[in-house]
């Protein structure tokens, strides 16, 4: 990192903002200018091999964003002042903001009101509806490119990167391929289909969806699968996910993550109206904190290692929390219940015909039989309390509601469980038991067949 130089152009440089792979952000004074502005540097370095291609690229949005600015005047859209292009660097100068992303409330810990969220995603609806008049599709909505401040004043940055809708993709200097964040980015656009203002709001859906659940609508291992559930999946329920939400509120998500183009929103200002009447029904803004003691007590437990933090949460949401006393029975063999349990505190013991089987403690998992037991649904075994419990029991009722993830993660770990549970049974039973025919072993660990000639 270099030093900061004391001037850009005309603009005396205060201190550094912010740095990425291509410009730095400064925060600089304007000698004929009250008002502090931000300026975005792009330094050309002709040493590299490709470079002139990437300037050429960088100089289209560059012109591109200072061609956007002059059409787009809007309280939530950052101004921009004038693009300067020179031999070797370009500058932007635009409006300062002192806010922060939006990126710093989509994790479940940090959470913003339900109705601040509203609030905030219908001042980008009626952002992105001025803009789309002017003819203006930004095409990279997502929470890195919407700033707020603490009194929730919202503004989109990085309409440079916009497709000026009223000009032939063709000639269209603003046009670049592969723009856009893929979890963000509606069907058509993955599909690399013509676009049109319905993929901005598709995306605004998308960060809607982020800042009341805390996940995206749509995750997957890998990319291909991701693009496969955002052009097929439906998106879970976000009142599902976070129960805490209004229900209307999930007709709203679903309209704007429609895939269907004449289902989705026609405009940001009907995405809008549609936000202002849930927000109307929101009584109460005071909002119930979660059980954070809860959700740090699975966060240790050896069950839940491989779980997210916000898949934590949806189990805490779904399942129930119980504390009995000693020697109280929970589960009796040939019950048909399919509720099963996950000690957190305390000691149970598993018996057939009241035959002492084994006893299990933290961490372990009882009654699982007969959720997986697809035949009869039946435990196998009784369950009792040997001292004071507290245990996660789960419904898989309940569960079926979850998220797919959530579902898969527990069904891994009970069946991981049960194999070791079945292993460490073996063990014990095999030392009553006559010693073992032993049998050569090959190199492969399998059969060593030979070719015999008759």
């Amino acid at each position: 990192m270099g030093l900061m130089p004391e001037k850009i152009g005309k603009y005396r440089l205060v201190r550094e903002l912010g740095r990425g792979a291509t410009a730095v952000v400064y925060l600089a004074e304007n000698p004929h200018y009250p008002e502090p502005v931000a300026l975005k540097h792009v330094r050309f370095d002709d040493k590299a091999r490709d470079e002139a291609k990437w300037n050429r690229r960088l100089l289209k949005l560059l012109k591109a964003e200072e061609a956007v600015s002059k059409r787009l005047d809007h309280p939530n859209i950052i101004r921009i002042f004038e693009a300067v292009v020179e031999r070797d660097q370009a500058y932007v100068v635009m409006e300062y903001f002192p806010g922060y992303t939006l990126e710093r409330y989509c994790s479940f810990q940090n959470l913003l009101p339900v109705h601040r969220v509203i609030g905030i995603v219908f001042k980008c609806c009626m952002a992105l509806d001025h803009a789309f008049r002017q003819g203006i599709v930004h095409r990279d909505i997502k929470p890195a490119n919407i700033l707020i401040d603490d009194q929730d004043n919202v503004k989109i940055t990085d309409f440079g990167l916009a497709l000026n809708i009223s000009k032939k993709v063709d000639t269209d200097s603003t046009f670049i391929m592969g723009v856009g964040s893929p979890a963000y980015m509606s069907p058509e656009q993955i599909k690399n289909y013509p676009l049109n203002q319905k993929t901005d709001l598709y995306s605004l859906g998308v960060v809607l969806f982020h800042l009341l659940t805390g996940r995206l609508p749509f995750r997957a291992a890998n990319p291909a699968q991701l693009v496969y559930k955002i052009i097929n999946a439906d998106p879970p329920s976000v009142s599902q996910l976070n129960p805490g939400l209004p229900a209307q509120i999930d007709g709203v998500i679903r309209k704007a993550l429609e895939k269907d183009l004449y289902s989705r929103y026609k405009n940001g200002a009907e995405f809008a109206k549609d936000l202002a009447a849930v927000r109307y029904k929101i009584v109460d803004d005071k909002e119930v904190p979660d059980d954070t003691h809860r959700f740090s007590q699975l966060r240790k437990q050896a069950f839940f290692t491989e779980f997210d933090d916000i898949e934590i949460w949806e189990i805490l949401r779904i399942c129930s929390w119980r504390s009995v006393g000693e020697h109280i029975t929970l589960m009796r063999e040939r019950d048909a219940d399919q509720r099963f349990g996950i000690v957190l505190s305390g000691r149970v013991e598993l018996s057939i015909e009241g035959r002492r089987i084994l006893e299990l403690g933290v961490g372990e998992v009882f009654g699982e039989q007969a959720w997986l037991d697809h035949l009869e649904h039946r435990h196998m075994m009784t369950v009792v309390t040997l001292e004071p419990l507290t245990y996660l029991e789960i419904n898989p009722a309940a569960l079926s509601l979850a998220t797919e993830e959530v579902q898969e993660r527990v069904r891994r770990e009970v069946s991981t469980r049960i194999v070791r549970r079945l292993a460490d049974v073996a063990r014990a039973l095999s030392a009553h038991c006559e010693p073992a025919t032993r049998g050569d072993y090959t190199a492969t660990g399998g059969l060593d067949l030979q070719l015999v000639e008759s």
